[in-house]
């Protein structure tokens, strides 16, 4: 499972942008609580909708890729429950949510996988498809691609 968790990260990156859908984000003062940031100081893991918006669209992209026969030979062996919790926290951690990711470097996890500039293009596919059924909006769905995009480097070709 290690080798593979990281192949889903880049894409969450191009990808972590993960959340929105029926989930909304918070709002920047609730009544009685007083919060005085505006939209522009909250981070983009609270403006994706927090951990519970970021899980939904980790299941949806999961199962994109599962599906997908372009790469999913690729997560055969894969514990999958883990897969999705470790995604969850390393998107959590990348948006500026309270998590910790506690998995390898996208470089060690991808060693000798080599990884196809085609296989981590469907991967970007399949988030972007979850990302758009959930409605993130196009701000926070670049941002968070940018954000994980860098990773690319780290995973395709080793």
């Amino acid at each position: 499972m290690q080798r593979y968790r990281p192949l889903l990260i880049p894409a969450l990156a191009l990808v972590l942008a993960a959340c929105g859908g029926s989930q909304q984000p918070a709002e920047t003062a609730r009544e009685g609580e007083g919060a005085t940031s505006t939209p522009a100081e909250r981070s983009l893991y609270e403006r994706l909708g927090g951990k519970d918006a970021i899980s939904g669209v980790v299941d949806d992209f999961v199962a994109n890729v599962a599906a997908d026969v372009r790469i999913n030979a690729r997560f055969a062996k894969t514990d999958i429950a883990r897969l999705k919790l470790m995604l969850v926290d390393q998107i959590c951690e990348a948006t500026g949510g309270p998590c910790t990711y506690t998995g390898k470097s996208m470089r060690e996890a991808h060693k000798g996988m080599n990884i196809t500039e085609a296989e981590f293009n469907a991967l970007v596919e399949d988030l972007t498809r979850s990302l758009d059924k959930f409605n993130v909006p196009e701000r926070e769905k670049m941002e968070l691609l940018t954000a994980l995009g860098g990773m690319k480097g780290d995973i395709v070709g080793l």
